[in-house]
């Protein structure tokens, strides 16, 4: 990918981070895949700055945002040095004639939206991720296509390290888990405090993740000051995936928090803090994946507290909640979004136990066979075993390529050791010599250096299979001699986490 992504998005205490962190998911996954990011940004946190620092993406810093005349000049000359960049807009100050502006300028554009608010939209692409997106109407240009629904939602890397991991649910939970957007200028979160300790329930704990624009620190730790409190309060997180798994209960904004914590099969009460996300706390009520407490000023701390203490002690309320959450989110948006971008041919997602016959079908492939280190047909029975045993080993990463309807193309797993991997791939016999391989086997090593420790990927290629070979060497490998595997000769080649740019 030679692109670059040209990313518009702000944070501060009156608008929250969630603009920011979604377009971060967004961006991980474009480097991810070999591109490069910028992001424009009025943000008022350190800390969300240096995360952004951190990732390696190039940050420029406004002052004031849109429409104050500076916004558009500065990102005017941006895109002025990136002719050929993709731009993405987040945020509900960027009008019409901001959208208009860009492409006059001949860049394409994705409008990441959450309301249908403005007159018109003159993106190439609108994105909505929530479950309401189908009942909005958008006015917009011919050309305009619209990803919507929870299939977009963007996640962050953290999180896609949690795919198919499965929640524990206990007789009464105890842990809570309460993080009130990034900003709270309103400070809901004290409220939520309040509630929280007149929850009579043996042995309860509480986290309460405080945003990074969040004036009102001082005053939550002086609410928890009793030496005997179960609550604490954590700034800066970095491990949200961590808390989420730990967490028995959440309680949470509207807002895109929501489907992070869908993802993680979390119970969550939801406040609804800001007219944005009523919509958004309105529909995850509806399907059961959230209990909806409503408007955040029609709260009390008695009426939280009642509201939580019933779902702490309600076992059956939490598990259907639990089913529902996740059956909203899959954890491949990023991947769906960034496919369409870059105008791609194939995303990578998971392995799932359906995938059991496709894969056996693959692997009994007489071309496959012929230049495997076992070239004998696999029984079925044989292949159950094996792929189970995939399936519940951490220490294999298996990943099923599908085209843009979701049709599986072909797989590549990754048995790793301590730092390093051996790949194994293959391709429907239908694509194969059509340069899918090469594609598939950098976007899954990309991706394999993102989510683990790997550092090193080694591949063995039987001898006389030069096709293959070839796939690898366009994809970044090197070769590095023979050497004997399973009483074959095999060509060795090895990709290093430091040659991939």
């Amino acid at each position: 990918m030679n692109k670059p992504l040209i990313i518009r998005a702000d944070a501060n205490t009156h608008i929250g981070t969630g603009h920011l962190m979604r377009c971060l998911a967004l961006a991980q996954a474009w480097k991810d895949s070999g591109g490069e990011v910028a992001f424009i940004t009025a943000c008022d946190s350190t800390g969300l700055l240096q995360r952004l620092s951190d990732e390696g993406f190039q940050i420029v810093t406004l002052k004031r945002s849109y429409p104050d005349p500076a916004d558009w000049e500065v990102t005017s000359q941006a895109l002025a040095a990136h002719p050929n960049a993709w731009m993405v807009l987040d945020g509900y100050h960027f009008d019409p004639a901001y959208q208009r502006r860009i492409k006059e300028a001949g860049h394409q554009l994705l409008v990441i939206d959450d309301m249908a608010h403005l007159a018109h939209y003159y993106a190439d692409i609108v994105l909505n991720q929530n479950l309401h997106a189908a009942q909005l109407h958008y006015f917009c240009e011919s050309y305009t296509q619209f990803f919507l629904g929870t299939q977009y939602v963007l996640l962050r890397r953290e999180f896609l390290k949690w795919e198919g991991w499965q929640r524990e649910t206990p007789e009464v939970a105890r842990k809570v888990l309460v993080t009130l957007g990034g900003g709270d200028p309103e400070n809901q979160t004290l409220k939520v405090i309040r509630a929280l300790q007149e929850v009579n329930v043996d042995g309860l704990e509480a986290v309460v993740v405080v945003g990074p624009s969040n004036p009102h620190l001082r005053e939550l730790q002086s609410a928890i000051r009793n030496p005997q409190s179960a609550i604490r309060l954590v700034q800066n997180v970095t491990n949200m995936p961590e808390l989420m798994a730990w967490a028995d209960v959440a309680i949470s904004a509207g807002g895109s928090t929501c489907w992070e914590m869908a993802f993680m099969r979390l119970p969550t009460v939801l406040l609804v803090l800001a007219e944005n996300q009523r919509f958004v706390a309105e529909q995850m009520g509806a399907t059961g994946a959230a209990l909806d407490l409503g408007w955040h000023k029609d709260l009390t701390p008695d009426k939280i507290a009642q509201s939580i203490t019933g779902l702490l002690t309600d076992l059956q309320k939490r598990l259907q909640m639990a089913r529902h959450s996740r059956e909203l989110v899959d954890g491949e948006g990023s991947d769906r979004v960034l496919m369409r971008l870059e105008g791609g041919r194939l995303r990578l997602r998971p392995v799932r136990e359906e995938d059991s016959k496709i894969l056996w079908e693959w692997a009994n492939d007489p071309d496959v066979r012929a230049v495997s280190f076992s070239p004998e047909p696999i029984p079925w029975e044989q292949h159950v075993k094996w792929f189970k045993s995939k399936l519940n080993d951490p220490r294999c990463i298996f990943y099923i390529a599908v085209n843009s309807d979701d049709v599986p193309m072909g797989q590549i797993r990754y048995d790793t050791e301590d730092n390093k991997a051996v790949v194994s791939i293959s391709m429907d016999r239908k694509l194969r010599g059509k340069g899918y391989g090469s594609r598939l086997i950098g976007l899954a090593s990309r991706r394999l250096f993102g989510v683990s420790n790997v550092d090193t990927i080694n591949a063995y290629v039987k001898q006389g299979n030069e096709a293959s070979v070839g796939s690898f060497v366009k994809a970044g490998f090197r070769e590095m001699g023979t050497k004997m595997m399973h009483g074959h000769q095999a060509a060795h080649l090895i990709l290093r986490r430091e040659e991939v740019t």
